[in-house]
């Protein structure tokens, strides 16, 4: 979501501010910021809030003071976390007040809390109290953007509800997972939102419908139900480097690499698309999968992609060897054959099949053919050594040289480039992830789905 926010004003005062239920779903693309999940506040005199903070805590703050702050840090950019706050300041047990569920986990069970001062009986707090503010401070600040991804996002005025109203347990998987159809009750100012896609349609039996306040919300196939791979940004200190809910990396500006996927695999056919949106003047930017065994550390190697033992890809501008492929193994960097270039704006399919130890590369839907670009199906390929590593593969991207930056956005299924959609979405067979071009025969998206296929 970025800079993007929602806001439904002028719900009144005389709401139920002492009894409700937030509860959301929430893949963060960023750490070391304050993100904000709900918010009433006017920058003024009141500002609650439930909020990832800026230390990676969940804090909840109700009627101006810190109810909670949790000990435990919520650092995974590629899970989603459910998140649910139950309040009802009625109760007689003070504990029992403010209660916060992760992944429906109550809190108090796990990792307790490094703050903790429930409100007095009978509080009115100020969520719920004449505007909702979702991914924002508020308008006059106009900070602490969420930013990451949101989904089935429910508010229910004067009830409150588990965990167990709005997820469930997989009986096969164990995973906690979505109910899409919950039973509950909304009251007056309750709302659904976010519920299929990027709809602030309010879907509950109310029409509470919020606005699309700044920015641009984007529609992804990217979901609890199906988490799609996006550059890594836990490996890369800056985040700065990262955008679009991490489906855009660029590297530094002492060269070296971009990103690196989330999700790798050990075995299967997957396919991905990423386009150079920009690059420095003289540029040397390319485009690779690598063995996960490589990376090392909480940062990316120090070093440039085809340096990197166990890379294999595909170059741009390289001073030294042109414009061509790659295989680095133990005994150093082997160039191969000459490929027909590619530029700004062009998009770079990868199709990685690890069953037959192979990577095949295309540009604009067309596949490399002995150094062309005019094939329909993969043709040409890079061997992968099956011996070296561990056997994990992942999607990794850079430039080639020291001073130069390149920045590459990444397709890996959830539909768009940047915030942009596919325009005319290519076959694919498997069903999974939304493509530009034609998913080659038997390849799928690198998501929890597709590892799964």
């Amino acid at each position: 979501m970025a800079s993007t926010y929602l806001s439904r004003t002028g719900i009144g005062s005389s709401n139920n501010q002492k009894k409700w239920t937030f509860s959301g779903w929430f893949k963060k693309a960023s750490n070391g910021s304050e993100l904000r999940l709900i918010t009433s506040s006017d920058n003024s005199s009141y500002d609650d809030t439930i909020k990832i903070k800026s230390a990676d805590k969940i804090e909840v703050v109700f009627n101006n003071s810190i109810a909670l702050t949790t000990n435990r840090l919520f650092k995974d950019n590629n899970a989603y976390y459910h998140i649910l706050v139950k309040v009802d300041t009625d109760q007689s047990t003070a504990n029992d007040r403010i209660v916060l569920y992760i992944n429906g986990v109550d809190e108090r069970t796990v990792g307790g809390y490094s703050t903790s001062s429930m409100p007095n009986q009978g509080t009115t707090g100020y969520i719920n109290y004449a505007q909702h503010y979702i991914g924002v401070t508020n308008p006059s600040a106009n900070s602490n953007h969420f930013n990451g991804i949101m989904s089935h996002v429910h508010f229910t005025d004067g009830y409150a509800y588990t965990p167990t109203s709005f997820g469930e347990t997989d009986s096969t998987t164990g995973e906690w997972k979505i109910k899409t159809s919950p039973s509950v009750s909304y009251g007056t100012t309750g709302f659904w939102i976010l519920k299929d896609g990027n709809s602030v349609t309010d879907s509950s039996p109310n029409s509470n419908t919020f606005t699309v306040s700044a920015g641009t919300l984007t529609k992804t196939e990217d979901c609890a139900s199906n988490v799609f791979a996006t550059w890594n940004s836990l490996y890369r200190t800056n985040a700065s480097n990262f955008a679009y809910g991490n489906t855009e990396s660029q590297s530094p500006s002492t060269g070296g690499f971009a990103g690196i996927s989330t999700l790798g695999a050990s075995s299967g056919k997957y396919y991905a698309e990423f386009k150079l949106q920009a690059a420095s003047t003289s540029y040397e930017a390319c485009i690779a999968v690598m063995v996960g065994s490589s990376i090392s550390g909480n940062d990316l190697p120090s070093g440039y992609p085809e340096y990197t033992v166990g890379s294999y890809g595909i170059r741009q501008g390289d001073a030294s060897s042109g414009n061509s492929f790659w295989t680095t193994a133990a005994g150093g960097r082997t160039s191969g054959a000459a490929h027909g270039g590619f530029s700004i704006g062009d998009t770079i399919g990868i199709a990685l099949d690890i069953d037959n130890n192979r990577v095949y590369f295309s540009k604009g839907g067309q596949w490399n053919n002995s150094g062309s670009w005019n094939s329909a199906t993969p043709s040409t390929y890079l061997t992968l050594i099956s011996t070296y590593g561990d056997g994990q593969y992942l999607f990794v991207s850079g430039d080639s040289s020291g001073g130069n930056t390149a920045k590459w956005s990444a397709n890996f299924g959830n539909g768009y480039q940047q915030s942009t959609a596919v325009s005319s979405a290519g076959t694919n067979a498997s069903g999974n992830g939304i493509f530009e071009y034609d998913v080659p025969t038997g390849y799928t998206a690198l998501s929890t789905k597709g590892l799964n296929l």
